[in-house]
């Protein structure tokens, strides 16, 4: 038996598998999110440590004998995000997010101090990543800063809860821009432009490696095993990808999750900082991923609900048909709620509606919606393929996956092959139950990395395609018109 754990950003997933990875049982819990100032998102730690407490506790009620044959516990998670810890291990501060927006002064003086950062590092500076974060602290936040002992990233700090080591996967510390990827070992010279060392720093080690034991009062709380292995696990993007086996070069996935991502394995290290893309280690020893990512995904349509008052994102989306597709629509959302990185790294950027009359419904907001995130993975795949990516086909995960016609949608607008496997729904947490069988028995690599069955595929719908094309242009153009406005 195995556990993946998937630290997000809306909530904490635990999800219990059998040695064959079929799923036993599965609990999430919800998180909430504080934005103080705008462009600020933060979360407070503990919130992630008493989630994971309250999901494994759920799974131990339903099903104590599997939970006592577990053998090994995966973790993945929301990256860039800074937990700082002090010489006695208490959090100094509420943890900055993925999507804040604060630091895009910070990114500027990271790659003035190191001008060699891109080469390093294979990124150009975001506000997103956790660097730039600790320079904010350190300028902005001096009394907190001149307590930091430790700096970890989400999954890290349960990790260091749950076993009492601090380390660090290759994937999820790619995205913290003190990593010098190519050869996977921290940048002393990257860290020293935020006035840190290596030994704040995790230690580094492969996502398929073991980091780490259970400390046995958790052990004892859930009815496990005395030497439960925690493995190195992922950054969420990376163990979503090793979940559906997009480990070779030029697989694919789109997840559509609070954030959107495109991803593309690879077996060297691309670089493309001045395409706005993604260069990261994978979670496997020896392998590397580009990505494209979209601040603002199926969030976009949670949001929407609210605004246009349906009760839940399904009975939404449940409004939009291949019957009431309106191939004619008039109407363009622009996604960007979060701002936005891949192409324009703009944290300003801002989400709008264009084009509506008085005929606009509430359907046609909708697939609006829907099509403005597929807008948006229209522009990374331009970059991902400028950057030398070739992907064939792509296979949609994450929640939004379960929504047919958007995945329809999406194969129109990228003129691709829309694949669907079996559990691509479940996300990083799978992928992270994959990467602790692989601590455990690596000799199993190639039977635990086999892609999951095709249960079906969705090819673009040539009908509609002629006017999404006319529609994405709209999508560009504005944002070319907007943008000297958002700052």
């Amino acid at each position: 038996m195995y556990i993946g754990i998937d630290v997000g950003t809306s909530g904490v997933k635990a999800l219990l598998t059998n040695a064959q990875f079929e799923i036993v049982d599965k609990e999430t819990v919800s998180l909430p999110i504080s934005r103080p100032q705008p462009l600020w998102s933060e979360q407070n730690p503990k919130d992630w440590w008493d989630a994971t407490c309250t999901a494994l506790d759920a799974i131990k009620a339903r099903h104590p004998k599997e939970l006592s044959q577990v053998a090994a516990i995966g973790l993945a998670g929301q990256m860039h995000g800074a937990v700082l810890l002090n010489k006695d291990n208490h959090v100094l501060r509420p943890a900055i997010l993925w999507n804040d927006g604060r630091c895009a002064e910070e990114c500027a003086l990271i790659e003035k101090a190191v001008p060699d950062s891109r080469q390093i590092t294979g990124n150009i500076a975001m506000p997103g990543f956790t660097a730039p974060k600790l320079l904010w602290v350190k300028r902005h936040e001096p009394e907190i800063f001149a307590q930091v002992a430790t700096v970890l990233l989400p999954k890290d700090y349960i990790r260091f809860l749950m076993s009492g080591e601090k380390m660090g996967d290759m994937s999820d510390c790619a995205g913290t821009l003190w990593l010098d990827v190519t050869k996977r070992a921290w940048s002393d010279k990257m860290l020293a432009a935020c006035g840190l060392n290596a030994s704040q720093m995790p230690t580094l080690v492969e996502g398929d490696q073991i980091a780490g034991h259970l400390k046995a009062e958790l052990a004892q709380r859930w009815g496990m095993q005395d030497n439960v292995i925690l493995a190195g696990g992922a950054g969420d993007n990376a163990a979503g990808a090793v979940g559906i086996g997009a480990v070779a070069d030029d697989h694919a996935f789109i997840s559509l999750g609070t954030s959107g991502v495109y991803f593309v394995a690879t077996n060297h290290h691309h670089a493309a900082p001045e395409k706005t893309v993604h260069a990261f280690c994978h979670a496997l020893t020896g392998k590397w991923h580009q990505m494209g990512v979209i601040l603002s995904a199926a969030s976009c349509v949670k949001t929407a609900t609210g605004w246009l008052g349906a009760t839940d994102e399904n009975e939404l989306t449940a409004l939009l048909t291949a019957q009431t597709f309106n191939n004619n629509l008039n109407t363009v959302f622009l996604p960007y709620l979060s701002g936005e990185r891949t192409p324009h790294n703009n944290p300003n950027a801002t989400g709008s509606y264009f084009g509506m009359t008085h005929e606009t419904t509430r359907t046609d907001l909708v697939q609006a919606t829907l099509e403005g995130v597929a807008f948006a993975f229209a522009d990374c795949q331009d970059a991902l393929e400028a950057a030398g990516a070739k992907p064939q086909e792509i296979t949609l995960i994450g929640g939004g996956s379960r929504n047919a016609l958007w995945g329809e949608i999406i194969a129109s607008v990228l003129n691709k092959k829309v694949v669907y496997v079996a559990d691509g729904d479940q996300g990083p947490a799978f992928g992270a139950a994959k990467l602790a069988a692989l601590s455990h028995v690596p000799q199993n690599k190639a039977e635990i990395l086999a892609r999951p069955k095709t249960i079906s595929y969705t090819l673009p719908n040539l009908e509609w395609q002629e006017k999404l094309k006319e529609r994405l242009k709209i999508y560009r153009s504005l944002y070319a018109q907007l943008n000297p406005l958002y700052s």
